[in-house]
């Protein structure tokens, strides 16, 4: 593929950057010189590239999608955005090979028992169907006996409309989405501190610092072309610490790695804050000028002393002075985490303790210095800020304030009274499920029998349900227990925007027509809303539409699109919010004033107290389970257990244990904890903590990882605690096979994905020090 040499100068001259105007950090945060997307020409006749980003993480790499004469998807180029410069990762140059995939669905199927096998029926009779349960089942037991959960994978433009169509169409309190499961402890934490729910830099910033601390993040195989801003900022001479209980790629290369037990960030980050405060490394000015609640959080960190947090950790006591003496003293410092440190009952703790030493070392709002979580999902930042949430309304605005309600009931045109209150978290549905009070639900873009904690539960739950319909372009392991699936576009048979983790908002564009009988989600959802005899309300034939409806429902609100426009983003690659006008350039870097979006304009410190995991340890239990990804696969894996080239490269999960355990590769291990036992292949490696056990969870049962954890949750973020529960590790006899993706009726599941999964070795590619070994 090459470039039109004319784009380039027609480039510099249609985007002017006027330093005068641009707020710092966005000549960083975008290339204004760079070729526009849309100006590339393919070298082969017929063959058409069409500039989007990839599906899958945060991260939001920019790519090109080939397309045939015929406008089919055949193939992936990279493309040179200023996030990703031409890489991509393994997932993002096979995604591309889902759109056209064997296993597409590509009729509604719909049983009306679970005794029954799926069949095709027509669209009408689908949706028929599915209205007639909704109406019986709400007319039966009330509005709120039907729920509606969504997806962080969507775009924007789908999760404003799965949070107004629960409310209005369904007329429901009970909806939420699968990002409950990812940011939602940052989230909390970025609300009680800042006033403002997105990270405070931009990843351009990561190049600028002096030292870089990645908490709870596998960067290289999470977010594999993330990593090029971690080797920027070391070339330039920056320190790097990482706190992971496993010796990660990215940890191999640190200054510092702190091997922290899992489950005990909180004491570890409190305890470094002591050191800073002991050793007068704090910046006081700082403090003074824009913090509250200093008094109170210095108070507790002195309860915090290295040597009662390294036996809380499991860490030497140095350790904590290294890192709290290189990251207070360094001219500029940034903070990164993920879930890592997110997924824990204490997740919004963890966040807050690592805000509290941002912030008492003043690196905070500058280039280099500042704070950030890495969203996990494609639209973990945008998912989240619309609507789906359960407590939230467009704008990021609280469903529990009364003129945040009025606003939206004034765009959407109904009654106050008509708008439901705040409903419950995506695992205290399931629960409400089990008890019958959720009675049907809708689900979107999602995977519960796979991503949800304690299976167990979670089987129980969606079997407790009268009715269930599901939306996806596979048959997941969620959709195959529905009674009807809804078969929608894949991300490149559609447009709309997503928001990165950067909180950069960037435009993905439609490569290819969908499949015979395939509907857009939109379609699905203003379809059934009409036969709700809400029809009025989603009168939306495109994105564009509802992208529009969007921005005004956003405007004034402190996560305001109302500047962004679809030219806009194809014009400049990326918008970062709060964007107010269309003459606006976004704003990329946070706080760079000094103030927060709280009204006093001041970070409000927060104090935290260290508490155990919920799952206790005892004789029979002594260690601990902790879960994550690897970098082949995906989430649930619904899209990327059918791709050959990663199933081979990752064909399942197995335990990953230290050697002085006794076993070697390949060997049966038996995980086993209070939901039950699993049995994997032990992959052997001194990279990991010999009191901890890390499964990667793919997978569904009898592989899956989320069968053994613990479904407690988070007390204010309602987020699972994945990272952590107590178990033990037993030899066995035979390891646990790996199930093929379900298919639909009449399919069979596709050859080219099957061969590998009978592989009982762990994977050939190390994971740390001592895994070469396959014998």
């Amino acid at each position: 593929m090459t470039a039109d040499p004319r784009a380039a100068a027609d480039r510099r001259t249609f985007i002017p950057l006027d330093p005068s105007l641009a707020p710092p950090g966005t000549r960083a945060f975008r290339d204004a010189g760079g070729i526009p997307a849309d100006r590339w020409h393919a070298d082969q006749n017929g063959e058409t590239l069409v500039p989007t980003h990839c599906c899958f993480c945060g991260v939001q790499c920019g790519m090109y999608l080939r397309v045939d004469h015929g406008g089919k998807v055949f193939g992936v180029e990279p493309r040179n955005h200023d996030i990703n410069r031409m890489r991509l990762c393994p997932k993002g140059i096979n995604a591309y090979q889902q759109v056209n995939h064997p296993d597409r669905l590509t009729a509604p199927l719909m049983r009306r028992s679970r005794d029954e096998e799926f069949h095709e029926v027509s669209w009408d009779e689908a949706l028929d169907f599915t209205v007639s349960e909704i109406k019986r089942i709400q007319r039966t037991h009330g509005n709120d006996a039907f729920g509606l959960l969504g997806g962080a994978s969507l775009f924007s433009e789908k999760t404003y409309l799965v949070g107004k169509f629960a409310r209005v169409a369904l007329r429901t309190r009970h909806v939420d989405y699968n990002g409950r499961l990812c940011m939602v402890s940052a989230a909390g934490a970025n609300k009680l501190a800042f006033g403002i729910d997105r990270a405070g830099n931009p990843f351009s910033d990561i190049l600028l610092t002096d030292c870089l601390l990645i908490a709870g993040s596998n960067v290289g195989e999470c977010f594999p072309v993330m990593t090029q801003y971690v080797w920027g900022a070391r070339d330039r001479g920056a320190s790097l610490i990482v706190i992971d209980p496993r010796e990660t790629a990215v940890a191999r290369t640190a200054d510092i790695h702190v091997a922290l037990k899992p489950g005990t960030d909180s004491a570890f980050f409190t305890s470094v804050l002591h050191v800073v405060i002991e050793e007068g490394l704090t910046d006081e000015r700082f403090l003074a000028a824009h913090a509250t609640g200093w008094e109170e959080v210095k108070a507790k960190a002195a309860a915090y002393p290295p040597a009662r947090a390294a036996a809380i950790c499991g860490i030497p006591a140095e350790q904590i002075v290294q890192v709290a003496r290189m990251f207070a003293r360094a001219p500029k410092a940034m903070a990164w985490h993920a879930r890592g440190i997110e997924h824990h009952s204490q997740g919004v703790e963890n966040c807050l303790s690592v805000i509290n030493l941002c912030t008492a070392t003043g690196h905070l709002g500058k280039p280099g210095a500042g704070y950030g979580t890495i969203t996990g999902q494609g639209n973990g930042q945008g998912g989240r800020e619309h609507g789906q949430k359960a407590d939230l309304l467009p704008g990021g605005r609280s469903i529990l304030n009364e003129e945040h309600r009025r606003q939206i009931c004034e765009i959407w045109g109904i009654e106050e009274s008509e708008l439901p209150p705040a409903g419950t978290s995506m695992m205290e549905m399931v629960w409400q499920m089990q008890r019958r009070e959720i009675r049907g639900l809708i689900g979107i873009c999602n995977n519960p029998f796979v991503s949800l904690p304690n299976y167990r539960v979670v089987k129980e739950g969606y079997d407790a349900t009268e009715f269930h319909a599901q939306f996806d372009f596979f048959l997941s392991e969620t959709a195959a227990n529905a009674h009807v699936v809804f078969p929608v576009t894949t991300w490149a048979e559609d447009e709309g925007v997503m928001a990165n983790a950067e909180a950069r908002v960037v435009k993905h564009n439609k490569a290819q027509d969908p499949p015979p009988g395939v509907r857009t989600d939109t379609w699905v959802m203003c379809e059934l809303a009409r036969r709700l005899g809400a029809g009025d309300k989603f009168d939306f034939p495109d994105s564009r539409a509802v992208f529009d409806e969007l921005r005004t429902a956003s405007a004034g609100t402190v996560i305001d699109y109302y500047g962004i426009t679809y030219e806009r983003l194809e014009e400049t690659g990326g918008i970062a919010w709060p964007c107010p006008t269309t003459d606006h350039p976004g704003t990329p870097r946070l706080f760079e004033d000094g103030r927060t979006y709280h009204p006093d304009g001041k970070i409000h410190l927060q104090v935290v107290e260290w508490h155990p995991p919920m799952d206790p340890y005892d004789d029979e239990h002594p260690m601990s389970l902790t879960t994550g990804r690897t970098v082949a696969h995906f989430l649930s894996g619904n899209q990327t257990r059918r791709l050959g080239a990663l199933v081979e490269q990752t064909p399942r999960p197995w335990a990953e244990i230290h050697p002085s355990h006794g076993f070697r590769n390949g060997e049966p291990v038996r995980v086993v904890t209070r939901r039950g036992s699993e049995v994997f292949p032990a992959l052997v490696t001194e990279a990991i903590r010999p009191d901890t056990v890390f499964v990667p969870y793919h997978w569904p049962v009898p592989t899956a990882a989320n069968a053994l954890t613990i479904d407690a949750l988070d007390p204010r973020s309602k987020i699972p605690e994945y990272k952590v529960c107590a178990c033990r590790i037993e030899h066995a006899e035979q390891i646990d096979e790996v199930p093929a993706p379900p298919v639909a009726p009449g399919h069979v599941a596709y050859p080219e994905t099957q061969v590998s999964r009978t592989d009982p070795l762990p994977p050939t590619a190390p994971q740390g020090r001592g895994t070469s070994e396959r014998s």
